[in-house]
């Protein structure tokens, strides 16, 4: 009897280990969930946790740096907080001149499913970016087209957003559409003109944690100490 006791236990460990696992493997990557907000921002991350608003501008080194230290980097955002559905990231554009503009209506392209792969494709690519646009500026920065669209568009495609987005799957047809889809700028520019609402807002990297503002903040470090405690290693 005691080994037939023994047989069945050791049995249905071997049935239930199984099912162990599935469960910890089905446990989501919040940071590949992305949802739009009703004020045109879209959200990484799971909707429902603690909200980490970003101002930024992909003109903005200072906001290329974060990107870097903060949301990619090891141990940053992405893979810690994000992930595990710690924290949502709100990503608000303030548009500084043309150039910005023209890489937020890109990084929109695609809607949510496109969103975060967009973003960081131009902020891993900025210090790139930024040697092809400077000349770039200083040539032709005052004979951009009256025309937005047209402006735009000249951007993309002499300061090599247009390439750089298409590695990402975008067609030229598709980027060319998302320069003129008229409720995205309307949406990026309420964002800009609302960011002066915001208390203390000065310039970016700008954020606010669960609606407090955080005005002396303004890098990884010190941002990460602001924000909810992982859980211990293995949990």
């Amino acid at each position: 009897m005691i080994r037939r006791i023994l047989f069945a236990l050791a049995a249905l460990t071997v049935l239930t280990a199984p099912a162990t696992a599935q469960k910890k493997a089905a446990t989501p990557n919040w940071a590949a969930t992305v949802t739009p907000g009703a004020n045109g921002a879209y959200v990484i991350g799971n909707p429902k946790a603690q909200r980490l608003i970003e101002y930024l501008s992909y003109t903005c080194p200072h906001c290329g740096a974060f990107h870097k230290e903060g949301l990619v980097g090891p141990g940053g955002l992405r893979t810690q907080w994000l992930r595990r559905g710690l924290v949502s990231l709100e990503v608000r554009n303030f548009v500084r001149d043309p150039f910005d503009l023209t890489a937020a209506m890109l990084a929109r392209c695609g809607g949510p499913a496109r969103f975060a792969a967009n973003h960081e494709a131009l902020f891993n690519n900025q210090e790139a970016w930024f040697k092809v646009l400077q000349p770039f500026s200083e040539a032709e920065g005052a004979k951009l087209p009256a025309d937005q669209v047209a402006a735009m568009t000249l951007i993309a495609d002499k300061t090599g957003l247009f390439a750089l987005l298409a590695r990402q799957g975008l067609t030229p047809a598709a980027q060319r559409a998302c320069l003129a889809d008229k409720q995205a700028l309307a949406n990026v520019l309420a964002m800009t003109a609302g960011s002066w609402d915001v208390k203390g807002f000065d310039g970016t990297p700008y954020f606010v944690l669960n609606g407090k503002s955080l005005p002396d903040v303004h890098t990884w470090a010190a941002l990460r100490p602001l924000l909810p405690p992982l859980p211990a290693a293995g949990k």
